[in-house]
């Protein structure tokens, strides 16, 4: 069985005082749980106060986002090396928000991915469609792509130390979610896709996260499917009552 992993990204939200007290409410409704992998991603800005407010925790924490060299003129960029020297062990790679409002590519996720794995951070490599793409039937032709070309030549020591995030991009942050259903399909083919990257056991240990309007109400059905290993979450994870429900799932 996969150890499920719950992320919250908290995109560009929260001051300190803001931080602070969400990572408090974090410490108290999650104290004790030890089953599953906690992620907190805030900006990049709050990534000490979070260290220090989850202090004593199991909670990891991680950054949204990094450049893929380790140093240089690249004005406003984070390195892998600044992200391990912060103590961070996550980072969001290829979010949808990255790839529409930033231009990234799958070329640039692809060399992302490869300097996190090389520094010892677990990248969330992020892949999903767009509305247009799925009406027009074209969904597992980007995924697939995105998947194939964000791993090309990507090598790991273990199948634990990279997830993939299926965000359709859709449903992220207008309340519409994809149905358990045409979720568990899509991570049942992301899969079938890593087995041809990587191997059937390999693939068969990867974990997969779904992402895209998750709420307390829904999670529950999400993790019940048999291909959905954790969810990546937005809204949702900036109330701590709210992001523990999810975490706190039960399938």
């Amino acid at each position: 069985m996969r150890r499920p992993i719950l992320a919250a990204n908290w995109k560009m939200n929260n001051l300190t005082a803001d931080a602070k007290k969400l990572c408090a409410g974090l410490k108290e409704e999650l104290s004790g749980l030890r089953d599953r992998d906690i992620v907190v991603c805030p900006p990049s800005i709050l990534i000490s106060t979070v260290k220090d407010a989850l202090a004593g925790t199991l909670i990891g924490f991680g950054a949204q986002n990094m450049y893929y060299k380790q140093s240089g003129a690249f004005t406003g960029e984070l390195s892998p090396d600044m992200l391990v020297d912060a103590q961070c062990r996550y980072v969001i790679i290829g979010h949808s928000e990255r790839r529409q409002l930033f231009a990234e590519t799958d070329a640039l996720v692809n060399l992302k991915v490869k300097a996190a794995l090389e520094v010892g951070l677990t990248p969330i490599m992020c892949v999903g469609e767009t509305k247009d793409e799925r009406k027009a039937g074209k969904e597992k032709d980007i995924v697939g792509g995105q998947i194939r070309a964000g791993l090309k030549d990507v090598k790991f020591e273990s199948p634990l130390g990279l997830v993939i995030a299926y965000e359709p991009i859709w449903a992220i942050g207008t309340g519409e979610t994809a149905t358990p259903q045409d979720a568990q399909d899509m991570h049942a083919y992301i899969r079938s896709v890593l087995t041809e990257i990587y191997g059937e056991e390999t693939a068969g240990l990867m974990r997969i996260q779904y992402g895209g309007s998750v709420k307390p109400d829904n999670i529950d059905e999400l993790m019940a499917c048999e291909d959905i290993d954790g969810a990546l979450v937005g809204g949702a994870s900036l109330e701590a009552k709210s992001f523990a429900r999810i975490v706190r799932f039960s399938a």
